[in-house]
């Protein structure tokens, strides 16, 4: 998915806004503390944002808005317990694509992520940048490449977790390149970051909100985005595409949903509140600072957002014959 695709879903989103502001919310809620539950360990781009919209959220709601971080099984852990949580809207999850279009084709879920959540909204969109250790010989995806050829199946990549778009991302760069790096899968990508640093690990696919950071700080070197266009704030680090590899992009995209069943008026009450989160320009500095674009897509046109990237992921998933391991 182009990051352009939301600056052309602005008007979309107008339109969600109005009619939420219209509909009205029932005056009690939210009567309890709010939760947003998060699949991932924390200083990942996952559980930043999260905590960005708790932050801005909580004044507002008028309640505790807190975050809980239960990483594992690609995100889905914490797919499952909102939706098993009472729908009454005081359980949130930020989940990824991982979860809500990857995850469902490898792992065998006990809950389905497209029926027993209701979306709120589009978060943001990350792009994936190809980072090595900044100890890394490797200067370029050429030299990657080289060195892959000459050892084969002697690299390895990182990625959060099985099915996590670093996965999807990796084996995809397999395909395109001819390639063969063995997975190493973590429960975050803030513990992946430790092995790449160290050198245990070769390379990972990581979305630019969690590894900016490291990329900033002088750990990672950034050799590719993964994304039609280079990142605003990796100005001098091509794209695959540039570096002659083709049809490996893998974005990361933010959702903002709630458990199934929750009453009407409270999604509207959550969507309008994402709605004006997303338009402060603190958030707006902080995610495009992560390397992203706000997210400008709320309810059924998120919700079709979120199946046309399910079936797109199914696809890619067969291609690379990605299984769980």
């Amino acid at each position: 998915m182009k990051l352009s695709f939301l600056a052309r879903a602005a008007g979309i989103a107008a339109m969600a806004l109005l009619a939420a502001a219209t509909t009205g919310a029932q005056p009690n809620y939210p009567d309890k503390p709010v939760r947003i539950m998060v699949g991932a360990s924390p200083g990942g781009g996952t559980d930043i944002l999260a905590r960005v919209l708790a932050d801005k959220f909580s004044p507002v709601l008028k309640q505790p808005v807190t975050v809980e971080n239960r990483p594992g099984a690609s995100n889905t852990i914490a797919g499952e317990l909102t939706a098993r949580a009472p729908a009454d809207g005081a359980t949130l999850l930020l989940a990824t694509n991982t979860a809500q279009a990857v995850a469902p084709h490898i792992l065998k879920l006990k809950y389905d992520p497209l029926k027993d959540l209701t979306p709120i909204g589009l978060v943001a969109v990350m792009p994936n940048v190809l980072v090595v250790s900044a100890n890394s010989p490797y200067k370029s995806v050429k030299e990657l490449v080289a060195a892959m050829a000459a050892k084969p199946g002697g690299f390895k990549y990182a990625s959060s977790g099985i099915g996590s778009t670093q996965h999807v991302g990796g084996e995809a760069f397999n395909l395109a390149t001819g390639m063969k790096s063995i997975h190493v899968p973590y429960k975050g990508s803030s513990q992946a970051h430790i092995d790449i640093i160290s050198g245990e690990v070769d390379m990972m696919f990581d979305s630019t909100s969690s590894a900016m950071g490291q990329i900033k700080a002088g750990k990672f070197r950034a050799l590719a985005v993964s994304a039609p266009q280079r990142s605003p704030e990796l100005p001098d680090v091509p794209t695959l595409a540039e570096q002659g590899i083709k049809g490996a992009d893998v974005s990361t995209w933010y959702g903002l949903y709630v458990t199934a069943g929750t009453p009407r008026p409270a999604v509207d009450k959550l969507n309008a509140e994402l709605v004006r989160t997303l338009k402060l320009a603190d958030v707006q500095a902080r995610i495009k600072a992560l390397g992203g674009e706000p997210g400008a897509l709320t309810g059924d046109p998120f919700a079709a957002m979120n199946k046309q990237e399910f079936d797109h992921y199914g696809q890619l998933v067969r291609d690379a014959n990605i299984k769980a391991e």
